[in-house]
């Protein structure tokens, strides 16, 4: 009963946190600067009738509010919205999930397998010179901008070495995705690695371990059974939000790899003033990331017992 009310709690809470964000969105977008109809037309003066036509079309005459109260009562019917050009929403993100998706999910295993197994290490050796190290180089690469990464990341292993491609996804799966997802990885690596390592060193001095030892228990089984079981529940916490924000499409990274994206449709889509494009991308990647936080909390009950019986 209590973790059913929780649930509808959490439910509600969704709901507000989507409608705020929405809203606070959709009037950031649609009181920025500058006339998109216009600069739709280039350099040709368009007849004052057909800009009319076309606000009345979008609604771009009526108050803020009566927009927003449309968009969401479309957004009912699964309706994101259209761009200036008559081409649904939706459909561009369809045309550019699968690239996100795949960058997103290569991503995320390179950065599981590399920080778990730079936190166990680290978590094993610790005070030692390789736990000092393993610390310096991960802080090291988080703490590099993105961009640099990934133009750095191009000259030597793209350009120099000419190991993978730099650019574009033609080379298809894994080579056009590693080199970008090795970067997001990297920059990811120290979060996971010293959340593993902090999470394996307070298990490995609790209680139960040190009874498990007393009875004879390997060392092996002791790390591998009990204290990994353990230490893997704030780290899954972590990795599955760090999933929904991976999802969302990482601008940068899909800029600079020239990858036909989410992130790279919603630069583009700011970069042009296509406000319903913005808003529609946004919206997707919001719910996105609240269905992620949902199954979030629900990794984390089956994980911990004490969650469902709280």
């Amino acid at each position: 009963m209590r973790m059913t009310l929780g649930i509808l709690q959490r439910l509600a809470g969704f709901v507000l946190v989507f409608l705020g964000v929405t809203f606070i969105i959709y009037v950031a977008v649609f009181s920025l600067p500058g006339d998109p109809i216009r600069a739709l037309a280039g350099d040709r003066q368009l007849p004052q009738s057909v800009v009319d036509a076309i606000n009345a079309k979008y609604l771009l005459d009526q108050p803020l509010w009566v927009q927003y109260t449309n968009y969401l009562g479309n957004l009912l019917h699964g309706d994101l919205g259209l761009d200036l050009t008559g081409r649904t929403v939706a459909d561009k993100l369809a045309a550019r999930w699968p690239v996100t998706i795949t960058l997103a999910l290569t991503a995320w295993t390179l950065q599981v397998i590399l920080g778990l197994a730079v936190g166990i290490v680290s978590a094993l050796k610790k005070g030692t010179v390789i736990d000092k190290g393993l610390l310096v180089i991960t802080i090291g690469l988080s703490c590099i901008p993105v961009f640099v990464l990934g133009i750095t990341a191009q000259i030597i292993f793209g350009v120099r070495l000419d190991w993978l491609p730099v650019a574009g996804v033609s080379e298809g799966w894994p080579l056009s995705y590693l080199l970008p997802s090795l970067v997001i990885a990297a920059i990811g690596l120290a979060a996971v690695s010293r959340l593993v390592r902090g999470s394996m060193i307070e298990n490995l001095e609790a209680d139960y371990v040190r009874t498990a030892r007393a009875k004879g228990i390997g060392e092996g089984r002791v790390v591998g059974l009990h204290v990994m079981r353990n230490s893997l529940i704030p780290t899954a916490t972590f990795l599955a939000t760090d999933l929904g924000f991976l999802l969302g499409g990482t601008v940068v990274i899909e800029g600079i790899f020239n990858l036909p994206g989410v992130g790279n449709l919603l630069f583009t889509a700011i970069r042009d003033h296509e406000a319903a494009m913005v808003v529609g991308v946004s919206t997707a990647l919001i719910i996105i990331f609240l269905i992620t936080s949902l199954l979030v909390d629900a990794i984390h009950a089956l994980l911990d017992p004490r969650i469902r019986r709280a």
